[in-house]
């Protein structure tokens, strides 16, 4: 699992809409549960910023990148499963932080 420090993340949305709230609502609660004052979350629709989802690679949402620290991890999918979450982006939970 990944050392304790600032953690970059950055969620790939598309638009508006009833599920990318959800999933941005899940990802915020993740954050503040498992890296309390140390990430920094940023959020990116693909239909608004189209060439930040292409640098990253991303060709649909909802995707959630671990841009720091490296290397990159990426998540895509459901993002409502916190242990899959923590999983895939190798972040150990609260209590084992």
């Amino acid at each position: 699992m990944s050392a304790p420090g600032p953690v970059a993340l950055r969620l790939f949305i598309a638009g508006p809409g009833a599920r990318s709230q959800r999933t941005v609502e899940s990802v915020r609660r993740i954050c503040e549960a498992h890296l309390p004052g140390r990430h920094e979350l940023e959020i990116v629709d693909i239909y608004q910023q189209p060439a930040l989802a292409e640098r990253d690679g991303v060709l649909a949402a909802p995707i959630l990148l671990r841009v720091a620290p490296l290397p990159v991890r990426r998540i895509a999918g459901d993002l409502q499963d916190e242990g899959r979450v923590l999983r895939a982006l190798d972040l150990a939970p609260a209590e084992e932080a």
